[in-house]
């Protein structure tokens, strides 16, 4: 685990992620108290990315539970072998060995463990860095089934028991806002707003991340980005999109940008036609640049 907010920079740097010192110091406290880190922002701003990096970091587990409308806690956290608890009644039954308690068959062996129990189990490598990502996409009820996990670090199952973990496991959730997040869940988590970065970490995230990029192109697509960001759009690209569509460029073998090249490119940026078309003429030529128009693309 890092020891100060320098080092969490450092960690987060070496898994190939340009983080601010406010982001730095969320994921520092996070890990140190331990408490749950709530990352909110527009999609592909690199939320996601902190848990993958620090799983990859700290040589931990990684478990995502991806949420989605009607997500329960079937999904999430466990479920029981029914098809084999009612196997376990009949042959009992067929062995003339009477009926079955519910010790025998609401036990450990029958329990299917989704990504929530699993985080609970301890491992050899330590407790497992737990990414409950977008959760504004699954129902409000559903936040009901995390309170306890986030508080107490522990699952009670009726059945069965209460389930605890031994070390608490390292907790990213991660939200879109497309909902807001109710106030109880966010009272058990640290917070911190995942922005859009500015130009000079973009370009360093560019850098890392696309290493075969030059120089000239990537400044280029920067600043194209940038200015992408300031025009009125449904869906502003994120720092996924800026990644994406370097990466076309480069598989084109464009050196500089160029009305016919960025035309042409632009689905890897923007995912909606409104934005496209909006972009399209007279915009793209302005966010071009007088220079960057003659290019022949």
């Amino acid at each position: 685990m890092p020891a100060s907010v320098d080092d969490t920079v450092a960690l987060l740097a070496e898994g190939r992620y340009v983080a601010g010192r406010d982001l730095a110091t969320a994921v520092y406290l996070a890990l140190s108290l331990p408490r749950p880190l709530l990352l909110e922002g527009e999609a592909g701003t690199g939320k996601t990315e902190v848990a993958k990096v620090l799983a990859d970091r700290l040589g931990r587990r990684l478990l995502r539970l991806q949420c989605y409308d009607g997500l329960d806690l079937a999904s999430a956290a466990y479920e029981w072998d029914y098809p084999r608890q009612m196997l376990a009644i009949r042959l009992a039954e067929a062995r003339g060995e009477g009926g079955v308690v519910a010790e025998d068959i609401y036990s450990s062996e029958y329990l299917i463990k989704r990504p929530l129990l699993e985080a609970l189990e301890p491992a050899p490598g330590g407790a497992p860095v737990l990414l409950i990502d977008e959760l504004d996409r699954a129902d409000e009820p559903f936040e009901a089934f995390l309170l306890e996990i986030l508080s107490d670090n522990q699952i009670t199952i009726p059945e069965f028991g209460r389930v605890a973990a031994p070390e608490p496991p390292v907790v990213v959730i991660t939200s879109n806002r497309t909902r807001e997040i109710h106030d109880a869940l966010r009272r058990r988590c640290l917070y911190h707003w995942v922005d859009y970065p500015t130009a000079e970490a973009e370009r360093e995230i560019l850098a890392r991340k696309c290493p075969a990029v030059t120089a000239e192109l990537g400044a280029q697509i920067i600043d194209f980005v940038q200015g992408l960001r300031e025009a009125d759009l449904y869906k502003r690209p994120g720092v996924a999109e800026t990644l994406d569509w370097a990466a076309a460029l480069t598989q084109l073998g464009a050196d500089r940008l160029g009305a016919g090249v960025v035309d042409s490119t632009l689905g890897a940026l923007l995912k909606y036609q409104d934005d496209i078309a909006r972009v399209r003429g007279e915009e793209l030529l302005r966010l071009l640049g007088s220079e960057a128009q003659q290019a022949s693309g």
